[in-house]
């Protein structure tokens, strides 16, 4: 397996958060359209075996990752520092991955300071910005008959909205497997996702993006001797024998739906699924964490209408090794 960095760069606000779960899902409509459904076929095969051909990240503000989540015994204890501003500490710079595990949380960066970073970085005006604003945008439809708005389906509504600042830039992590799918492949798809729109909305103009490869990137560095594994993307970890009392997540209750042409089946919506938010923690029992790029597992029968469909329950991992919490 290879792991793949890419820098995107929003040119529209979003309907949909960019997670690794629906990005895939929605990369896989752009290769069936690119690439044919048999071939798609042949790359799904083994998908519920533990042999993914594709896993995706979310995308994280360019230079960091997200703060492990676990209790604050594992982080060194500052007694001067308000805890409501250790609480919004959620971005970890990477170069500071060298650092103690400990001192994490201190190294960390609120949603400002992140987006401060990024902004000084590409030389575009500091002015208090944030990482990313959610705002609702009207809506209304026009009945044909008034010629107005006006009661149940024609009454005036409001969706949000994802903003990004125009000098934002995002990172996106692709675990690879080279023998079923080629980078340039996953490249072209995630360029013509980027030019028709990603997520909800996309058919009026919202989540188009531009989307180049890291040339430079080569994997991350490594912890010496890991034990745990700090996850990129939600993932679905139930029954992979990891650790209980080593392994620390947040719940995460995902209502899916169809994409592309599947939302005309009849019925659009899938069945809930239940993940580890991202920025999890596993440890494995009695051994090194040994990754492989990914832990998780590929989930079926998420469908009534697709039988055929799968749901990422992957997710890319980092190695890390997590001292034990006081």
């Amino acid at each position: 397996m290879q792991i793949l960095r890419y820098t995107i760069t929003p040119l529209t606000a979003f309907g949909t958060p960019l997670a690794g779960d629906t990005l895939f899902g929605q990369l896989c409509w752009v290769l069936h359209h690119a690439k044919g459904n048999s071939w798609l076929t042949e790359r799904l095969a083994g998908y519920t075996e533990n042999r993914p051909f594709l896993v995706v990240s979310d995308a994280f503000p360019q230079g960091f990752l997200p703060l492990p989540t676990v209790p604050s015994g594992f982080w060194t204890a500052d007694e001067t520092v308000d805890h409501k501003i250790l609480k919004k500490k959620r971005w970890l710079p990477l170069e500071k991955m060298e650092a103690d595990f400990r001192d994490w949380q201190s190294l960390a960066y609120n949603d400002t300071k992140t987006a401060d970073a990024i902004l000084r970085q590409s030389g575009a005006p500091l002015d208090k910005v944030s990482l990313q604003k959610t705002e609702p945008q009207s809506h209304n439809s026009i009945s044909r008959a008034t010629g107005t708005t006006g009661e149940d389906m024609f009454a005036p509504y409001s969706l949000a909205q994802i903003w990004f600042h125009p000098a934002m830039r995002l990172d996106l992590y692709a675990v690879i497997d080279e023998a079923r799918i080629a980078t340039e492949d996953l490249t072209a798809a995630l360029i013509s996702m980027g030019q028709s729109g990603y997520g909800a909305n996309a058919s009026v103009g919202l989540g188009k993006f531009t989307v180049k490869r890291d040339d430079t990137f080569s994997g991350f560095s490594l912890a010496p001797n890991p034990n745990a594994f700090l996850t990129l993307a939600p993932c679905a970890p139930q029954g992979l024998g990891f650790d209980a009392a080593k392994s620390f997540y947040q719940p995460l209750t995902r209502f899916g739906r169809h994409g592309d042409t599947a939302v005309l089946s009849g019925n659009p919506f899938k069945r809930p699924l239940l993940f580890a938010k991202t920025g999890a923690v596993f440890s494995p029992l009695n051994k090194p964490a040994d990754p492989h790029g990914f832990i998780g597992q590929g989930l079926a029968g998420v469908s009534v209408t697709q039988p055929e469909a799968v749901a990422q329950g992957y997710a890319p991992v980092i190695g890390i090794f997590m001292e034990d919490g006081r």
